[in-house]
């Protein structure tokens, strides 16, 4: 560009250089628009529209399945997407969920900042404002489902069932509003009422008035068991928030200091959490077993192992359902492939797949499906579920861990042969301890 100038000023135009001065001045300006084009992007970003770039990128560069990207042309979406007129948060938001729904994935999704601050608050702390349902989307009809509902909630008030579909929230359609919209509406204010119309299993609708208020996730209940020959310990998880591991700690100690002879691990209606905080309690249970794999959008898979100490060793058996989801799967099925516990119940609910939260600059967030989970024997759980060792037929009960609860008192029955096995063993083994020493005495 500098020589350009040189030339220009170096120059008289006369009739005899008019020609090459006007060539000058055209190759001047040509050059001149090159540097601009290079500089400056073709369209200015204003701070909506960046937002709306962010969560592009963002997902552009972790989701799990990459070819689907080709399949809908993600790079032509970015492009018609900035080309719309947005100008306020809330036209980003739509925007991002506009351009995300090609993906096809319910579990990727903007996070507006009050659903983002509570997301995170209900992983680390132990209440929730709402209604107490907990929701995930069927794979093939793409449905909302009811994988559970949480205890003293005004949903499990309304007799809520498990696997009903929920149809409506306040008249409109949640296939629509898809999974994140939908939970989102079911927030609210303590004491302000929403209309949902849900589908029981049974095939039965009806429209519930509920009232919102806040429900303590309780993600941790334990108690003793007692019958006439055996002392049994019984842990229920709720919900895997961040300070569960600890909790299991202590509670797996106070149990142990009043001699419990097995566990009674409760995952019923457990619609996950923290995966973190899952894998860290199936840690505890296990020694040098692999806890689970994950498997990356490079098709890469990576075990995640046990330890080799574990803090409870004696006999085991875990209550499973189709509210068992995601984390709490994860912890089943480690415990199954790995021969530490017996499962009884149901097949699980099916979700598989690992969501990563990034940060938006403007306080709102992002969940990116990452990857999946495969069971340690290599198995997947997304749209499987895990199938028990030993399936109940009898109707569930509305409130576990009650008198009514005969769940439980099935899996105590499974227990209590285990103890009597384990004892067994274990007696023999002492026996044959004894045997070996006293032939090792004699042949010195």
């Amino acid at each position: 560009m500098n020589n350009l100038v040189l030339r220009f000023n170096a120059m008289t135009p006369t009739r005899y250089n008019f020609r090459q001065f006007i060539n000058l001045i055209i190759s001047m300006i040509c050059s001149f628009l090159i540097l601009i084009n290079i500089a400056i992007p073709a369209y200015a970003l204003n701070d909506a529209k960046q937002i709306v770039l962010e969560a592009w990128t963002l997902v552009n560069e972790g989701f799990y399945s990459p070819e689907k990207f080709n399949e809908i042309n993600f790079r032509k979406i970015r492009q018609i997407t900035l080309q719309k007129d947005i100008e306020t948060s809330e036209e980003a938001y739509s925007a991002i969920e506009d351009m995300l729904k090609p993906l096809e994935d319910p579990y990727t999704r903007i996070l507006r900042p009050k659903d983002y601050e509570l997301l995170k608050s209900t992983n680390l702390g132990s209440e929730i404002n709402g209604v107490g349902l907990q929701l995930g989307t069927d794979d093939e009809s793409g449905e909302i489902i009811v994988i559970s509902t949480l205890s003293g909630s005004p949903a499990e008030d309304s007799g809520i069932i498990i696997g009903s579909i929920l149809n409506k929230v306040n008249g409109v359609l949640c296939k629509e509003l898809g999974l994140a919209t939908t939970a989102t509406r079911l927030r609210g204010e303590t004491s302000s009422k929403v209309i949902v119309e849900i589908t029981a299993p049974n095939g039965d609708t009806r429209e519930i008035e509920l009232e919102r208020r806040s429900v303590d996730l309780q993600p941790i209940r334990t108690k003793r068991l007692r019958d006439e020959s055996h002392t049994i310990g019984y842990i229920r998880i709720t919900q895997f928030s961040e300070s569960v591991p600890k909790k299991i700690e202590e509670a797996i100690k106070d149990l142990q200091e009043k001699d419990i002879e097995g566990l009674i691990l409760d995952l019923r209606n457990n619609s996950g959490g923290l995966v973190s905080s899952g894998i860290a309690v199936a840690d505890y249970f296990l020694s040098n077993g692999t806890i689970v794999e994950t498997k990356n959008r490079d098709g890469i898979i990576q075990e995640i192992n046990a330890n080799e100490s574990e803090l409870f060793k004696g006999p085991m058996v875990t209550l499973v359902n189709k509210g068992t989801a995601s984390a709490s799967e994860i912890l089943a099925a480690a415990l199954k492939d790995n021969k530490r516990s017996q499962l009884i119940g149901e097949t699980t609910f099916g979700k598989g797949l690992i969501q990563s939260l990034k940060n938006l600059s403007d306080s709102s967030g992002l969940a990116i499906t990452i990857a999946s989970y495969l069971t340690p024997t290599g198995k997947a759980i997304q749209g499987e579920g895990i199938l028990p060792d030993k399936t109940l037929d009898i109707p569930q009960p509305i409130s576990p861990a009650s008198e009514d609860d005969k769940w439980l008192k099935d899996a105590q029955i499974v227990l209590i042969s285990k103890i009597d096995e384990y004892l067994t063993e274990n007696t023999d083994l002492g026996n044959q301890s004894s045997e070996n020493l006293l032939d090792d005495e004699m042949n010195p």
